[in-house]
């Protein structure tokens, strides 16, 4: 019995293997390609296919649909590394580990409507492929995980659309500040080429207050920075300090008032030494 079930199973294979080549020469037949060098585009949907046939020759194969088959297990890719167009959408695919890593032109890739599972296998796969901008994933067991859509927004950042919907700015830093909650401090913290220790806080809304008028204590001295009476509310301390800082000095000579190579030739006018002018503003 266990050799009979062995010899149907070959059996089985052999036509499998048979229908996809058959399947394969029709379509090229149809496109009206002569030889593999040449082949492009090849739509591959629809044909009942369990199995992806062998498509190493088409070294310059950009679209591929498989779509709408019956596709369980998804083989490596990495003979037809010029793909940017990729299918498999309406399959039964577990798994796509190994199978696209080495697709790094790919630019579109729709796979909803499978059996994937594993979130962060998938994704990992994913990871090179920094070309990639569409991404459907939807209808598959990993994209019910509480986590699916905001993990896969930080770790394939460049995708720019993910289920038939554009990724927004919020959804991107909500992701970043669940999965890289330090990098988000960082980024909040830099600000005119410095940084502050804190986290930015959100800007209060706008209100007319009135304007505090500081009477300064006897003894402050602004010219010498120094404060010889402290202040019993540090906020004053503090206004002080700014204005100590907020004084611009400006200087200038008056060459007015400085004879001309004639006048001093026939020495009408004595030579004087010229003024300095020097403008404070605070």
């Amino acid at each position: 019995m266990a050799v009979q079930g062995s010899k149907m199973a070959a059996a089985s294979r052999s036509n499998e293997g048979l229908k996809k080549r058959q399947i394969l020469e029709e379509q090229l037949k149809i496109c009206g390609f002569r030889n593999d060098g040449e082949v492009t585009d090849l739509y591959l949907g629809e044909k009942g296919l369990r199995e992806v046939p062998d498509l190493a020759r088409f070294q310059i194969l950009r679209c591929l649909w498989l779509n709408n088959n019956k596709i369980q297990n998804l083989p490596s890719l990495k003979h037809n590394c010029c793909l940017t167009e990729l299918y498999l959408n309406d399959n039964e695919i577990r798994s796509i580990a190994g199978a696209l890593r080495h697709l790094h032109s790919l630019n579109v890739l729709l796979l909803h409507n499978n059996q994937l599972k594993n979130l962060e296998m998938t994704v990992k796969e994913l990871e090179r492929t920094q070309h990639l901008q569409t991404l459907n994933l939807f209808n598959n067991p990993l994209s019910e995980d509480c986590r699916y859509h905001l993990y896969v927004i930080y770790h394939i950042p460049w995708v720019t659309l993910l289920d038939r919907k554009e990724v927004t700015a919020k959804e991107r830093r909500s992701a970043l500040q669940l999965y890289n909650h330090p990098k988000t401090l960082v980024l909040q913290s830099i600000g005119f080429g410095k940084r502050t220790d804190i986290p930015l806080l959100p800007k209060p809304a706008f209100s007319l207050t009135t304007t505090k008028v500081l009477r300064l204590p006897p003894g402050c001295e602004f010219g010498n920075h120094l404060v010889k009476i402290p202040f019993e509310n540090p906020e004053d301390a503090v206004y002080v300090r700014a204005m100590n800082r907020s004084i611009m000095e400006y200087s200038t000579v008056d060459w007015g008032k400085m004879p001309t190579s004639e006048e001093k030739r026939i020495g009408s006018n004595p030579e004087k030494r010229p003024e300095r002018l020097t403008f404070k503003f605070r």
